[in-house]
């Protein structure tokens, strides 16, 4: 049997993921629970500009090209505190991004997602 946070093989057992789960995005002295998307394809996180600007997030540290669905766009990109199930992550990026018209208003990319995660889709 193996065990919560056991080693299975030399590697620590990874956190099962569904397609959106609930995160906390850490800004400067505020703070959001929200249903986030999860995103296997996406190389890093995205957060809608609205909800960046509520959290008091940055300062922007550049400018990235960004391929999207729409094509490729530059978008600003900054770095916030983000938690996931128990765990936490400190300077993770996020591209700003209009996402009011989206059902989620943060994206998990990633560069999260390397940190130990699987996505089931079958999770709900």
């Amino acid at each position: 049997m193996f065990g919560f946070g056991k080693k299975v093989m030399g590697k620590k057992k990874k956190d099962i993921i569904g397609l959106s789960e609930i995160v906390k995005i850490i800004g400067n002295n505020k703070s959001k629970t929200i249903r986030a998307r999860i995103d296997t394809g996406a190389d890093i996180c995205s957060i809608d500009a609205k909800l960046a600007k509520q959290l008091n997030l940055g300062p922007v540290e550049r400018v990235k090209k960004i391929k999207s669905a729409h094509g490729i766009k530059e978008r600003p990109i900054l770095r916030a505190r983000v938690q996931i199930k128990k765990r936490r992550f400190a300077n993770v990026r996020f591209s700003i991004a209009d996402r009011r018209h989206l059902r989620y208003r943060a994206l998990i990319g990633k560069n999260i997602l390397r940190n130990g995660f699987l996505v089931d889709p079958s999770k709900r």
